[in-house]
């Protein structure tokens, strides 16, 4: 695949009138730790009201620190970040009380049990007791059965469902979760992107940093990828693999070859490894796709078709070929 020209479909205009539908805005963000390691260089987003975003990347691209930052856990060494219309810095309880965050670690007091945990949680952002949100929040996370039992007690995927309630405890409008699906079984995981996907159906704002390609395409509505502390790509997930995405069409032949008759050279085929099948690769926006008159070519080569398959890139394939195409 061809290296991949990098696209922002977010504004990216004046900071104090961020998008209209924008929840959160960041603009022009950096962080350079001491030392001068470089965490994040002018990234600038919008994230609207009411979405899914997926932030890809690899491991210590900047998406922890950009999360951190928009949390307000960690101040930027440049740029400005708004949620809600509130400054994280300058309004830091206003922006804090709209955001519930879902760390990566499962850092949770064992003997405590799973409803006083999630309501010390609410108490925290200064919330009266509300017994009815808190049975609420359990019974959506299938915890309520669970209420009364010793976070000890329970397995590794109840202990992050646990996470997740106590981010939702004060009812915020923006839910960050930093891989929230690490280390569970793939049934587990399922099950948070049903949960994720109510939220969304809520009215709440969801931004998630995963290393599981299929959870962004399975869940998001955005994908953004990060690398290197750069923003390199912010698009809806239909239109990027629409755009970006390759397909392919495998030949399976009755008898093998052995190279590619020159009367199809003009169509950059492959042979797989068994020379029983030619591998055509083309792209389904470019209008003409040469599929026809490839047909009709094997045809006139005297070449007897037995099946023909087809492939469509996935979004994995397309950010290894991205994060590649920039190194």
């Amino acid at each position: 695949m061809n290296t991949i020209p990098l696209k922002h479909d977010t504004d990216t205009g004046d900071p104090l009138h961020p998008g209209a539908d924008a929840i959160c805005s960041i603009r022009d963000v950096s962080k350079t730790y001491d030392g001068g390691a470089v965490a994040l260089e002018a990234v600038s987003l919008d994230i609207r009201k009411g979405e899914i975003l997926a932030l890809l990347g690899p491991n210590g691209a900047g998406k922890t620190t950009l999360i951190s930052i928009i949390c307000g856990i960690v101040n930027p060494s440049g740029g400005t970040v708004t949620v809600g219309g509130h400054d994280v810095v300058r309004d830091y309880r206003q922006t804090r009380s709209l955001i519930g965050l879902v760390p990566q670690e499962i850092n949770l007091e064992p003997f405590e049990t799973v409803n006083n945990t999630v309501t010390f949680s609410r108490g925290l952002f200064g919330k009266p007791r509300d017994p009815a949100t808190i049975e609420k929040v359990l019974k959506r996370l299938s915890l309520w059965d669970k209420r009364d039992s010793q976070i000890v007690t329970l397995s590794g995927g109840m202990k992050r469902r646990v996470l997740i309630a106590k981010a939702l405890s004060h009812e915020p409008r923006v839910l960050f979760l930093d891989e929230p699906t690490a280390g569970v079984d793939v049934e587990l995981r399922k099950d948070m992107w049903e949960i994720v996907s109510a939220l969304q159906a809520d009215g709440v704002t969801i931004i998630l940093t995963t290393h599981y390609i299929e959870e962004a395409e399975a869940i998001a509505d955005r994908v953004g990828v990060i690398d290197k502390g750069r923003l390199m790509l912010v698009e809806d997930k239909v239109t990027l693999m629409q755009r970006l995405g390759t397909k392919q069409i495998r030949i399976e032949l009755q008898d093998p070859l052995g190279s590619i008759p020159e009367a199809l050279s003009q169509y950059e085929l492959e042979i797989d490894g068994s020379g029983n099948a030619l591998i055509y690769t083309y792209d389904p926006t470019g209008g003409r796709t040469g599929i026809t008159s490839l047909f009709t070519d094997l045809k006139s080569a005297g070449l007897v078709l037995c099946d023909v398959q087809t492939h469509q890139s996935s979004l994995e394939e397309i950010f290894v070929d991205l994060i590649k195409g920039q190194t």
